[in-house]
């Protein structure tokens, strides 16, 4: 009778509690967060960043759930803190602007869409359900911020006959139950209240509360119609099924709750504005943008309205500075792949607006990122940490200068890679400036750029892990979590690491789509064992290769403590020994799964013997043990605001993505070289031990990465026990990591360590690939003999000049040959930057030689035909050169002395046949073009030829240049009416 009375009472009252009309949007997102934490035990848990964390189906976090996916999978990390949180809110920063969810194009349109927003979120894990998910959202919305019920509507998922779906009721009831009149309860499809993580996995019915800003209305009608007066404020997901590949609906064992509101739109509502621009959390922005530019001041007008576009501009800039900072904050940069493709277009169509429509200075869209900080900045301090990073260097250089010189190509082709210019704009750029790109650079950049691309493709073959019914199946049936502590079970013996070998038995094969009992012959499956001596790829590491071998041929091995004579075990499937290659291994919640196609038949029970490729495993321990060495390096020798942005670690090479404002320098990249190479050879002991990650997280100089770690967490130290850095007994500097890779027992494993390729992957991320062992060795052996191949070719510059073109021409060859070598052989990286610049500075030399000898023999040329054919008005004639440049500067100075002289000359290649064709013509000259007169000629000779109407040049072939002089002077005649 009491739960009745209450409920017609929520009906009479439009609302309980205070009104928070007006509240400024840093206290919505506090009471937010309060709500939850204080009045519902939900674990307040920070933003994750905006690059989602090991998920390549996600070019940015688009949605609050993104992070908690291996938690809804089933995959998370049992060790974990993830795996124990049951209730969580948090609000994620978002980025909506490629794949699935694209808000790009609609930003400025409205006052609603946003490429960057924040997410207000909930979840549940196994914990509550439907009925306090939908009272916790009715008590903060009515109650705490005071938004009148009568203002609001819910919808709920209102069936599926072709999906084999019933209503979902028990929501409808729910709502009804909390005072919402029937009428305001309302039902709709799929597409509008049915979630779905991809094509296969986690969904669920949602309700969504629907606000009208309107009131005093009925409005269902307007409920999922798309206007802008009845908008959807929040959705509660309620996930109880999983999607199979052949699209079947299976329940979850384990229900979760996942809702999200848009801070953005609910501050709307709770300060009266249908535009999100209206609010607190872009006014700032706008008002700064108004005193940048010579626009009238922001009007909110939409649409038709005049002058629309302008405050469409206006909210366009708003919202990409939002999502730029933000973005290049976590470590996003404008690039040509990916998020950083996505980014690169947000940060042209940012200047555009910017400078053509509220015609701005150049870094106005820089200045504005300070103010970005100060609105957001409480909420995610990384803002504000890396404002200065960010700003006017990353933004305000769109355009450089040189001193008349060729432009630099490692300068247009950052203005490409890292801002988004088309390389055909650059040059238009600079053709406006009478410069020009060094294009053989330029062209080899971009080659460069596509093979690292290419290099960079993945096996494409699908990983054959266990969806999340079948992680359920596994722990509902018992089957422990694999034990890969043998992994680590190595040691030293006599200088030489020992790898034991180990027994396992099969606890589980899947076959991609469900657990099966047995495999047949050429079948790939996922093999999962109750042990495991291999490392399944994690932290940036490969996977350990090797083979299982099953079988009843027990050979005597100490591991085993078996015989040769040893009866079959019953449990055993296959006859004889039989090898399954291992192609991966993969972790997915707490289980370790070995991939294989199986040769014969394999079944569960049997038993198996797991042996590592040691080389394999050792090469990837010698590289993981560098990069923390490496890291350590980069740390002494820069200071402690370099942070670690990624890593990957194999048998051949090793990779390094650290934070970094420009290349490091030559003397910066030896000091690194000379800091590894003390920890290496003073052969320092490498400790671990698991510690709790509270006690982890003290250690002073602790280095982490942007990762989920398990708690207990491994630490790895390099020269000082773990338990010391615990106890603060030591002051010493060294390398301690958070870190599960395979590592050596001692450094000097390492025996050298060689940066040899070390460039900016995107503004603001260096990138350096090293070598160890003897491919470092011979990468320093190369270095000095090129070295000393550069030494060579100075020596004999500096000994003379060159005295003949041909001398001069063959010194460029050797020169750039050499610099070719230099750029693509491994050696030392500061030793190539510095090989570079002395090739660069001899290609100049050699260069300026060339030149000099072409004009003196082009003058020689020019005055010989002079003498020949006098001052004339058709010049026709030969030239002895191999070289279209002194035929053109032959041309060049014959125009010059003939100022009213038609010249055309042949360079005639009697080894190959090949002409060149060099011609100018007056400039009050309009009957004959040179373009026309070179094009005509090239094309009789079978080439090509362009230009201009005054100067022209091509190529051609012809056994004997004699009847193709002919014709020339003949075409000329005819054109020009002689």
């Amino acid at each position: 009778m009491m739960r009745l009375l209450l409920r017609r009472l929520r009906r009479l009252s439009p609302a309980s509690g205070r009104s928070f009309s007006g509240l400024p949007a840093a206290q919505v997102r506090r009471t937010f967060l309060d709500f939850f934490r204080d009045q519902h035990q939900h674990l307040l848990v920070p933003s994750a960043p905006v690059r989602p964390r090991g998920d390549p189906s996600l070019l940015f976090v688009n949605a609050g759930m993104n992070q908690f996916k291996p938690v809804l999978l089933g995959t998370v990390d049992p060790r974990s803190q993830m795996a124990l949180w049951r209730r969580v809110a948090n609000s994620q920063r978002c980025v909506r602007a490629g794949g699935k969810h694209n808000d790009l194009e609609d930003v400025g349109r409205d006052g609603t869409h946003h490429t960057f927003f924040e997410m207000l979120g909930s979840w549940s894990f196994g914990d509550y359900f439907k009925e306090e998910a939908c009272r916790m959202a009715w008590s903060l919305l009515t109650e705490h911020y005071g938004i009148p019920a009568d203002r609001l509507y819910v919808s709920y998922f209102g069936g599926d006959a072709g999906s084999g779906l019933s209503a979902d009721r028990e929501t409808r009831d729910i709502w009804l139950d909390l005072g919402v009149p029937v009428s305001r309860v309302l039902p709709f499809g799929l597409k509008d209240n049915f979630w779905e993580m991809g094509n296969t996995g986690p969904c669920g019915p949602c309700t969504e509360i629907h606000y009208d800003h309107v009131g005093g209305r009925h409005a269902a009608a307007l409920v999922n119609a798309g206007g802008s007066e009845l908008v959807e404020i929040w959705n509660l997901v309620f996930i109880q099924y999983n999607r199979e590949a052949d699209q079947s609906l299976r329940l979850l064992p384990q229900f979760s709750v996942d809702t999200g509101m848009g801070l953005e739109r609910l501050v709307g509502v709770l300060q009266g504005k249908r535009s999100n621009y209206d609010t607190d959390l872009f006014t700032p922005l706008l008002d700064a943008i108004h005193q940048r530019s010579k626009a009238a001041p922001y009007g909110g007008r939409m649409g038709a309205a005049p002058d629309a576009q302008v405050d469409r501009a206006y909210r366009v800039v708003a919202d990409h500075v939002r999502t730029l900072a933000v973005c290049i904050a976590d470590g996003v940069h404008p690039g040509m792949s990916g998020a950083e493709l996505v980014l690169r277009r947000i940060l042209r169509r940012a200047v555009r607006f910017c400078a053509e429509v509220l015609q701005a200075p150049p870094g106005s869209l820089a200045s504005l990122v300070p103010i970005v900080a100060q609105t957001l900045g409480d909420a995610f301090p990384e803002l504000s940490r890396e404002a200065d990073r960010r700003g006017s260097r990353l933004i305000q250089r769109t355009c450089l200068r040189t001193d008349g010189g060729p432009f630099p190509a490692a300068a247009a082709w950052s203005l490409h890679r890292d801002l988004g210019f088309p390389l055909d704009l650059v040059d238009l750029m600079l053709e406006e400036r009478g410069v020009q790109v060094d294009r053989q650079e330029l062209d080899r950049l971009v080659s460069h750029d596509q093979k690292m691309r290419a290099e960079q493709q993945v096996d494409a073959r699908p990983r054959l892990l266990p969806d999340v019914l079948s992680l359920a199946a596994l722990r509902h049936a018992g089957v422990p979590h694999t034990d890969d502590g043998p992994k680590y079970r190595y040691h030293l013996e006599n200088g030489r690491y020992v790898f034991p070998a180990c027994r396992a038995t099969v606890l589980a094969l899947y076959d991609g789509r469900a657990l099966v009992p047995e495999v047949g012959p050429g079948q790939r499956c996922g093999v999962i064992l109750d042990q495991t001596c291999f490392y399944s790829e994690q932290g940036g590491q490969s996977h350990d290769r090797g083979y299982l071998m099953s079988g009843c041929l027990r050979v005597s091995r100490a591991s085993w403590e078996t015989s040769a004579e040893s009866p079959c075990d019953s449990r055993c499937s296959v006859p004889q020994e039989v090898l399954f290659s291992v192609e991966a291994v993969n972790r997915a919640g707490g289980y370790v799964v070995h991939q294989v196609t199986v040769p014969d038949h394999l079944r569960t029970g049997d038993q198996v013997e797991l042996h590592l490729d040691q080389a394999h495993r050792l090469s990837c321990m010698v590289k993981h043990t560098a990069t923390h060495v490496l890291n350590f390096a980069l740390r002494s020798v820069l200071g402690r605001s370099v942070q670690q942005r990624g890593s990957r670690i194999s048998a051949d090479r090793l990779r390094f993505d650290f934070s970094m404002k420009g290349l490091l320098s030559s003397a910066q990249l030896q000091q690194v070289d000379r800091c590894v190479r003390d920890v290496v050879s003073a052969n320092q002991d490498v400790h671990t031990l698991e510690v709790p990650l509270r006690l982890a997280g003290a250690i002073r100089g602790l280095r982490t990465a942007d990762e989920v770690y398990p708690d207990p967490v491994r630490v790895v130290s390099l020269g000082v026990p773990v338990s010391e850095l615990l106890d603060g007994g030591t002051d010493r500097e060294t390398s301690v990591e958070l870190c599960c890779g395979t590592h050596l027992l001692q450094t000097g494993s390492i025996q050298d360590l060689v940066i040899v390729s070390e460039k900016q992957q995107v503004k603001g991320i260096s990138r350096i690939v090293a070598v160890t062992g003897q491919d470092a060795v011979q990468a320093r052996d190369m270095g000095r003999a090129l070295s000393q191949e550069v030494d060579s070719l100075s020596a004999r510059l500096s000994g003379s000049a060159p005295s003949s073109l041909g001398s001069a021409l063959q010194f460029s060859k050797e020169a750039s040959a050499l610099s070719d070598v230099v750029d693509n052989t491994p050696v030392p990286q500061w030793q190539r930057r510095e090989l570079q610049v002395r090739l660069r500075a001899m290609l100049r030399s050699i260069g300026a030689a060339i030149r000099k000898l072409e004009a003196r023999q082009a003058a020689e040329s020019a005055a010989a035909l002079l003498r020949r054919h006098g001052q004339t008005e058709l010049l026709v004639d030969a030239v002895e050169t191999d070289s279209p440049s002194v035929l053109m500067k032959t041309v060049n100075q014959l125009s010059a002395a003939a100022p009213l002289s038609h010249v055309m000359l042949l360079a005639h290649q009697r080894h190959s046949g090949k002409v060149f064709c060099a011609c100018q013509v007056p400039k009050d000259s309009p009957a004959l073009a040179a373009s026309d007169w070179a094009v005509a000629l090239c094309c009789r000779l079978g080439g090509s030829a362009g230009g201009s109407a005054l100067v022209a040049k091509g190529t051609g072939s012809s056994g004997d240049i004699t009847e193709a002089l002919r014709w020339a002077e003949d075409f000329a005649r005819k054109k020009a009416g002689r």
